[in-house]
């Protein structure tokens, strides 16, 4: 099952075990039970401390991680955990058998105030980049708290429970029974389901900021290196650290890296913002920024965060087309996310709405997974660039619409077509299909500054050469800006012109 790299990494990692490891696995007769078993057989045979029992679990095939000796730890795979989510097996190995998370000590404290049965259930397929963040959150809270259960389902495995619970979008998390949420989460964001986020009083009594980021992308991550290594004292405030990088997954762009994949990357870049004194506060977002003798910043949970200057980083989402349909069947066969929900949609008819890179690319994902593919496009040609449009060209799969104004998504429990207007005839048209991805591209995170700092026509917050905005001692970078190229490059030289423009402000106020 494992080749020969990827052993021999294994078992640097299997070195660092503290106790005896015992995997319970249950099994039936089928090709996935027969290589489940060969797999954590071939993780056992690596080390010593490493022993596998049979036993009978919920499914079948699955295996549950426990310490020797002790009660089970809540933590099960259902399917193989190969792809993404290796990493999340070899950190359920190490975790459970003591070694210590890389976790701050508040959030190891908060989930074990968590009280009450928590069973949770992540739905995860193995080309999803977003999934074995929340697999690996929730692992770790089986471990941490004995209340807190976690079972991670790959769905190919289980393609008849995931039909039957219309899952259309990964990760999809499912507590005690009940759909809890889709998409990428973070420990915190759980916690926040659950409660038990941050308390407000701990951040209001903060000392104030001499630059605070909002924003935990490229262009937060640089703004906040370069601040701190002025010496001066840094904050970041971010929903979730890497903004939309999370949710890239191929890089060739990045200069001096000839490929990287967007997750390896922002944890490249925030192991280098905590070689930093910068005090980082993921899980929170700022929804009001007043000016008294400093900043002061207004966080949904109730907490206010002061600042001489503030740095906006707060990137940008994908862009929703707007009709109905669209959110009423949001991971419901409406997705924005190809590498992640693709394989959910095996042997099926999608659309793609966008025919720009973004578009075209995931088309060309699609294609080699999916029955048939749709490309709606509202121009009357793609904007893609030529040669993805020749290899579109090329598949024998794919139609393309032009001229196509998309007016409405169908369906009854989930999507079952686009209506449209042919804009050359102004006739309308439908589509049957089982799901559609949109792809028209970006709009910046930054509606709840309001009028606070002025902004262009599409939101865009508008900046000066020092990324400045229109308030003094306010300044943005990256996505969220009116910077033309929104590229990951850009976003970290403007994050370092936003931060050295704060210090010049510092000195010269």
């Amino acid at each position: 099952m494992l080749d020969k790299d990827i052993k021999q990494q294994l078992e640097q990692y299997l070195a660092l075990l503290e106790n005896d490891i015992v995997i319970k696995v249950s099994v039936g007769d089928d090709k996935v039970s027969k290589d489940t078993l060969e797999l954590v057989n071939e993780i056992a045979d690596m080390s010593s401390m490493i022993s596998v029992e049979e036993t009978t679990l919920e499914r079948t095939p699955s295996f549950s991680i426990n310490r020797k000796g002790e009660p089970d730890s809540g933590v099960v795979f259902a399917g193989i955990p190969l792809g993404h989510e290796f990493t999340s097996l070899v950190l359920a190995l190490l975790q459970v058998s003591g070694r210590a998370p890389k976790v701050e000590a508040s959030v190891i404290d908060a989930i074990k105030k968590v009280e009450g049965k928590h069973d949770f259930v992540t739905y995860v397929s193995l080309t999803c980049q977003n999934c074995p963040d929340v697999v690996q959150a929730l692992n770790l809270m089986s471990v941490v708290n004995p209340n807190i259960t976690h079972t991670m389902v790959e769905g190919s495995a289980f393609k008849d429970e995931v039909d039957r619970l219309n899952i259309l979008a990964v990760p999809s998390v499912y507590l005690n029974g009940e759909f809890m949420a889709s998409g990428r989460m973070t420990i915190e964001d759980i916690l926040g389901h659950l409660g038990s986020g941050i308390d407000a009083s701990e951040l209001n009594e903060k000392d104030p900021f001499d630059v605070l980021v909002i924003g935990g992308g490229p262009a937060g991550a640089s703004s906040a290196i370069y601040a701190a290594r002025k010496g001066i004292r840094v904050g970041i405030i971010a929903d979730r650290f890497g903004g939309q990088v999370m949710d890239t997954l191929g890089i060739e762009n990045f200069i001096g890296t000839k490929y990287t994949e967007g997750p390896k990357l922002i944890s490249e870049i925030e192991q280098h913002v905590n070689e930093y004194n910068i005090d980082v506060m993921k899980g929170l977002r700022a929804h009001n920024i007043e000016k008294k003798d400093l900043f002061e910043v207004q966080l949904d949970n109730g907490a206010v965060l002061k600042s001489k200057t503030i740095i906006l980083a707060t990137g940008a989402r994908w862009r929703d087309i707007g009709v109905p349909g669209e959110k009423e069947y949001k991971n419901k066969g409406v997705a924005y996310c190809t590498h992640c929900d693709a394989p959910l949609f095996e042997g099926k008819h999608v659309a793609v709405v966008g025919g720009g890179n973004s578009g075209i690319e995931s088309a060309l994902d699609l294609a080699g997974i999916v029955k048939h593919v749709t490309v709606f496009e509202f121009m009357s040609e793609l904007k893609a660039d030529a040669v993805l449009q020749e290899r579109l060209r090329s598949l024998p799969n794919v139609d393309v619409i032009l001229n196509a104004q998309t007016t409405e998504i169908t369906g009854d429990e989930t999507v079952k077509g686009i209506s449209y207007i042919d804009r050359t005839t102004n006739e309308e048209k439908h589509v049957e299909l089982q799901g559609a991805f949109i792809q028209i591209g970006l709009a910046p995170n930054t509606e709840w500054l309001g009028d606070t700092v002025e902004r262009n026509q599409i939101g865009e917050i508008v900046i000066d050469k020092k990324g400045q905005t229109s308030v003094p001692g306010i300044f943005a970078a990256g996505d969220c800006t009116d910077t033309p190229y929104k590229q990951i490059i850009v976003s970290m030289g403007a994050g370092a012109t936003a931060a050295l423009g704060a210090f010049d402000y510092l000195l010269r106020n």
